[in-house]
């Protein structure tokens, strides 16, 4: 039924679609007493998302209206769902009293539900960010703006390029993206899930730094570093409109912005940090992640800090020399064990604070705040010994609130219910109108029995009760004969047969207030709460600037209680441009062994600066590599490191060419996946950057590959870059002979009743075979399939391919190297020569052969 006609539908029914009609794309839940209504297509699909029957009841404009409902009280759970789905609801309150409206009560839309702006505790990973971001630009330059609503971090970052931009936002992984409408369509931002498209006047950079300066009740936006921007300001104006949009209140917990650059950080590109699984593992899970070894934090909003420093390692060495200080500091006597119990009373005081800012805090965010300022003083107590100027700097912006402590004290219930609703989450005593609503509606039959009681030794009228029915209300009652004696300020209220009853100025009191005690009580409790929620966002600023510094807190204690449980040590930057690592171990890898880690070395320099690595499958080399990137972006998040000891210097980016896979639906074979993050590595490395190479040009023929593995070696030496070039191609271990600054390594194994053992340890030089049968042997491979293999491998050892290639890049190695099983086998001409018995030939048919074999040649 079109809703444009709505003269045919009913008043419902037309307040519904008024409303409906400025967000036709969205479901709406629709409120109607106790029940959230979903009517139309959007109950045909909230139905199959959510599971629930969809009916149809009651008509409008001659049509039986499509619904589905869900219990107000049970709304979260649905909701979760829905944005878990990716969905967005617009929720639509009563906000009229049924008892004085005329027709349908009065109904506006109050939130809107988004998976990026969500604030409700139920709704969120309480681990992860939640963020929101728009951009704005073209090929050239990009704008990017980015808000966590609960947390109140907003930032903008402007930077060059798609290759840039996509990275970061592969590191930022939003829920919702916003761009402009006018952006042609099929861009590749637009691949990313949640992409909505806004009004192109939404970025407009005028009218969003004037938003902005209201924001943040500032003249300019110079005091935080973004007077220069442009396009990150159009982009910041269109998320703070969002914001408001959505959430139908002011935005109180957004009170700056911070200006992020590319050059301030190691950058990683999406390949990168997929491979090296920092808090997401290659299978989409979180297990045998980086983060899940090192995050041990306390609180909620730690976990977040730490997982946003993994994702953003710096190249401020002040900053992470100071964190090396604060985590060597709290490692002296053990003091992280004394704060890590206090870090834990303090809970998600971040969140809870974006909520209080977004007035849609519950009671229970408010007893877990009071609990959590409660535990101020002894955690300021405990960081009076800590020395280090990172932490002293921290201790003073942990201040402490003892009225807000006393007021939240005096004024939450120890265990108040889950909404403010039903009431009960003030303490008595907190407010004498409130206690005396709740006296009398939770004392209202003792009243009567004292009034009673006082009224019989007052009148002396032995007879005389006092009564209650919900005709008349409250009376006092008489019979007949003793009426005539009723005191003067007795007002006569009803006449029975055989008694009378009579009302008095203090009974007609007590009975106003005793019939709507109770939702006097709600009302009044509810004021008092609201009123409380405008107190504490006055404080909003400082609390959240201590909440931050208690994250940061929370985070060095944790990677202080690591570095002692995992054995790590503190890694030292230096000017000199190196990377030796003494004993280094895989931090994850190091906890699923049921046996010891083998450690290793590594060693680059200006002398070095490229490892060629060869050895078995599974003898090693992927774990080797992984483990140097994951100690050098330790190193760059201020942790301690899984080494006996680490000197290297800054680096700007961590490159990680590991692994392959598909990319169907983008149309790209592994191979082209492999030769787009290798194109990508050769245009952006540089001599600071760390390059991990895993055995490239494996998806091609052993010609195609082992040409494009060796110039792409050879380009990576003549950038200088820190390379660790994992390769089967034996070829390459010739390199180091005309490019002086690579070296050759390999990992090493035996081999046992032709069995084979995994050393696992990397020495000097190039590996002498490949074990490529004992590995497949090992994984299971039919016992006629490796007789067969060793077969093809003793004809094609004699093969002259590795000769000819070594010889045309100068050299010739010691012995015959294994080539490429697959993109080697014999020429069908050589089969057909090996059967023939020249001797039983005429020389004309051998004349003929030798014609046809030359054709097919």
């Amino acid at each position: 039924m079109s809703q444009h006609d709505l003269s045919a539908h009913t008043p419902m029914m037309q307040q519904y679609w008024r409303l409906k009609s400025q967000h036709p794309e969205l479901l709406m839940f629709y409120r109607m007493g106790d029940f959230y209504e979903i009517f139309y297509e959007d109950a045909k699909r909230a139905a199959k998302l959510l599971d629930i029957t969809l009916t149809a009841r009651g008509q409008s404009a001659g049509q039986a209206i499509p619904m589905c409902g869900i219990p107000y009280h049970a709304a979260e759970g649905y909701l979760a769902k829905l944005v878990k789905l990716g969905e967005s609801v617009v929720i639509c309150e009563q906000i009229g009293d049924p008892a004085t409206s005329k027709g349908p009560v009065e109904r506006q839309v109050v939130r809107i539900v988004t998976p990026g702006t969500v604030s409700d505790e139920a709704l969120m990973d309480e681990r992860r960010d939640n963020l929101i971001a728009a951009v704005l630009g073209d090929e050239r330059l990009f704008g990017l703006a980015v808000l966590d609503i609960t947390s109140g971090n907003f930032s903008v970052l402007e930077i060059p390029g798609w290759e840039n931009l996509l990275a970061e936002l592969e590191r930022l992984n939003p829920v919702e993206l916003l761009i402009p409408d006018d952006w042609p369509q099929g861009l590749p931002a637009e691949k990313r899930r949640g992409v909505r498209r806004r009004a192109p006047w939404d970025f407009e950079r005028d009218s969003a730094l004037k938003s902005l300066c209201q924001q943040f009740a500032t003249q300019d936006l110079k005091g935080f570093g973004c007077e220069n921007l442009t396009l990150a300001i159009g982009a910041a104006g269109c998320l703070l409109a969002y914001a408001k949009e959505t959430q139908r209140t002011a935005l109180p917990h957004l009170r700056s912005l911070r200006h992020e650059r590319l050059d301030d950080t190691v950058i990683l590109d999406g390949a990168s940090r997929r491979n090296l699984e920092l808090d997401v593992n290659l299978a989409g899970g979180r297990e045998n992640t980086l983060q899940s070894v090192v995050d041990r934090c306390q609180t909620s909003m730690g976990s977040r800090m730490l997982s946003r420093w993994l994702n953003r390692p710096l190249r401020d060495r002040g900053v992470l020399e100071a964190r090396q200080e604060s985590i060597a500091c709290l490692l002296e006597r053990y003091r992280f064990e004394t704060l890590q119990p206090q870090l834990k009373e303090i809970g998600d005081l971040e969140r809870i604070l974006a909520r209080i800012g977004l007035r849609n805090a519950r009671p229970r965010d408010l007893a877990r705040l009071r609990d959590a300022l409660a535990a101020l003083p002894e955690l300021q107590q405990a960081m009076t010994s800590l020395e280090a100027p990172n932490l002293s700097a921290l201790a003073l912006t942990i201040a402490t609130y003892p009225e807000l402590a006393a007021l939240l004290a005096s004024a939450i219930n120890d265990n108040p219910p889950a909404i403010i609703r039903d009431g009960g989450v003030l303490k008595t005593g907190y407010d004498a109108e409130l206690d005396e609503y709740q006296a009398l509606s939770e004392n209202a039959g003792q009243f009567l029995i004292d009034l009673e009681a006082r009224e019989k030794a007052r009148t002396g009228l032995a007879n005389l009760k006092v009564g209650y029915n919900r005709v008349h209300g409250y009376f006092i009652e008489l019979p007949s004969k003793q009426a005539e004696s009723a005191p003067a300020d007795y007002i006569r209220r009803q006449t029975l047969k055989g008694a009378e009853r009579f009302i008095t100025p203090e009974l007609k009191a007590f009975e106003d207030k005793a019939l709507s005690a109770k939702s006097r009580a709600l009302a009044r409790e509810k004021q008092l709460y609201d009123a409380l929620l405008e107190l504490l966002i006055g404080h909003l600023g400082s609390l959240q600037d201590s909440a931050a510094a208690l994250a940061e807190l929370d985070v060095l204690s944790n990677l202080g209680e690591r570095a002692l449980t995992l054995d790590l040590n503190r890694p030292r930057f230096v000017d000199e441009p190196c990377m030796r690592i003494q004993q280094g171990r895989h931090p994850v890898v190091e906890q699923v062994l049921s046996t010891p880690f083998v450690a290793n070395d590594l060693a680059l320099d200006d002398a070095t600066r490229m490892l060629i690595i060869t050895g078995p499958n599974m003898g090693g080399k992927s774990t080797y590599m992984r483990q140097t990137a994951l100690i050098v972006l330790l190193a760059h998040i201020g942790s301690f490191v899984p080494a006996t000891s680490c000197e290297l210097s800054l680096v700007d980016r961590i490159f990680t060419r590991i692994g392959s896979s598909d990319d169907l639906a983008g149309g790209r074979s592994t191979f082209m996946v492999e030769m787009s993050e290798t194109a990508n590595i050769l245009h952006n490395a540089s001599d600071r950057s760390l390059v991990l190479m895993d055995e490239v040009g494996r998806g091609t023929s052993t010609f195609d590959g082992l040409s494009l593995a060796w110039a792409a070696a050879e380009q990576l030496a003549k950038l200088r870059a820190y390379t660790l070039f994992a390769t089967h191609y034996f070829e390459l271990t010739v390199l180091p002979e005309s490019e002086p600054l690579v070296a050759n390594v390999h990992l090493n194994a035996t081999e046992h009743n032709e069995r084979i053992i995994f050393l696992h340890h990397v020495l000097p030089g190039p590996a002498s075979q490949s074990y490529g049968l004992a590995v497949a042997q090992l994984a299971g491979v039919p016992g006629p399939v490796i007789l067969r293999a060793r077969e093809h491998l003793a004809r094609l050892e004699t093969s002259s391919l590795p000769h000819e290639m070594a010889q045309q890049h100068g050299s010739t190695p010691a012995k015959p190297l294994q080539s490429d099983l697959f993109s080697s086998l014999p020429h069908p001409i050589l089969d057909e020569l090996s059967k023939l018995n020249p001797d039983d030939m005429s020389p004309r048919r051998a004349l003929e052969l030798l014609y046809t074999w030359k054709t097919r040649i």
